[in-house]
């Protein structure tokens, strides 16, 4: 069987959470857990006037990738909810080609 993961392309996350929120209503997760956390780096100054602030929505192990929305053909809900487009689930082989494609601030989770 064919391992998929999920892509996240953090150079266009815009902190909406609805990553945060899909996936706590679909794993019925209580107050203060996550299967996905959306975490924030910055903002700080990198040169005078230029700064960098990012929004990184990491996994965490309570995370299955929607094993039960998969299993229906459906995507995760992350990838289903995600605003700014910025989450892919696919194999994994293809995930790392798209990464390659996108550049720099991508990440891959594998459950």
């Amino acid at each position: 069987m064919e391992r998929h993961g999920l892509l996240i392309n953090y150079q266009f996350c815009s902190g909406c959470h609805s990553c945060e929120v899909a996936c706590k209503n679909v794993l019925k997760l209580p107050r203060g857990k996550w299967g996905i956390k959306l975490l924030e780096n910055g903002p700080w100054e990198v040169t005078p006037g230029k700064f960098e602030w990012d929004y990184v929505p990491t996994p965490t192990q309570l995370c299955d990738l929607c094993a039960d929305r998969v299993a229906a053909g459906k995507k995760p809900s992350c990838v289903h909810h995600c605003l700014s487009q910025c989450m892919e689930y696919a194999p994994l082989d293809q995930l790392a080609n798209r990464a390659a494609e996108l550049g720099h601030k991508t990440a891959i989770f594998i459950p």
